[in-house]
């Protein structure tokens, strides 16, 4: 390993960022010192400029475009200090999509689909807590905590920890599961005990779940947990309060679902059912 890669390692170590971030950073900047075959240190301000217009031009997605200019950004503003770098690195206007909902009953089609055992249980617990994938991939037997009746997500997003209530017809689950598969410390362990199940078999195992269900909205992991979200708001369940079961920093955030909700939706009046204001007429004197 290089100094200055060691250094811009160290310079995410000491601020806390996450593991994930802390790859996605180096791999951003590896990709520029690859495109140049030059260490990334020498380069001009014209020529990460002129990376990010290359970078532009293969049509990644705009969290993909993002994400490597954060790494950038975060390489020359922090690790190397030249402010007119990042000057020259501005961040792409991701376009603002509402994501896909399946409504209570295509939920219940997709769990119904899931085969019983790991398939079932990973997706009830994703929807019954609304936990993002690592989140769910991380948990351990020991956040389970049924005299509360609450699961402790640990390091969340941002580094947070926090608690949503657990669902009695989840723990019963749980319990299930755990009778067969007693694998100490993850509450879905991976081929090796010592790891979790992987990220891209959560994926795929929902993907081919989602086939079998013959669902017609493109629904993914993180599918369930909008649906989680906006069925809570449905229910009445307030945005203050769902913002600390979804973890989120900002309400701004939270209230995106606010859109998605069939329940506020059908609050608003139908303009063309409203009374019509005739004026009156006016008799000649």
């Amino acid at each position: 390993m290089t100094a200055l890669r060691q250094r811009l390692i160290e310079d995410m170590q000491v601020r806390n960022y996450s593991p994930r971030t802390v790859e996605a950073y180096v791999a951003a900047v590896a990709k520029l010192a690859k495109h140049f075959m030059r260490s990334p240190d020498q380069l001009t301000a014209e020529e990460v400029r002129a990376f990010q217009v290359d970078l532009l031009a293969k049509k990644p997605s705009w969290s993909q475009f993002n994400q490597v200019v954060a790494g950038l950004r975060f390489f020359f503003g922090t690790t190397l200090a030249r402010a007119g770098v990042v000057e020259m690195l501005p961040y792409g206007k991701k376009p603002k999509r509402l994501p896909t909902v399946l409504s209570v009953e295509e939920v219940g089609q997709l769990l119904a689909a899931a085969r019983p055992g790991r398939e079932r249980v990973l997706l009830q617990t994703a929807y019954a807590c609304g936990l993002r994938i690592s989140e769910l991939l991380s948990l351990q037997v020991t956040d389970i905590d049924s005299a509360r009746m609450v699961v402790n997500v640990r390091q969340g997003k941002g580094a947070k920890d926090r608690q949503v209530p657990l669902s009695a017809r989840l723990l019963a689950e749980l319990r299930g599961w755990w009778c067969v598969h007693r694998r100490r410390p993850w509450l879905f362990c991976g081929a090796r005990k010592a790891e979790p199940v992987s990220t891209s078999y959560v994926q795929r195992m929902c993907k081919q779940v989602v086939t079998r269900a013959k669902l017609r909205k493109p629904a993914s992991m993180h599918t369930l947990r909008h649906s989680y979200a906006t069925h809570l708001l449905e229910a009445g369940v307030d945005v203050v309060t769902l913002q600390k079961l979804l973890g989120h920093t900002s309400l701004s955030t939270t209230a995106r679902y606010l859109h998605l909700s069939a329940r506020q939706m059908q609050k608003m009046p139908d303009l063309l059912a409203l009374p019509t204001q005739e004026k009156p007429e006016v008799k000649d004197a």
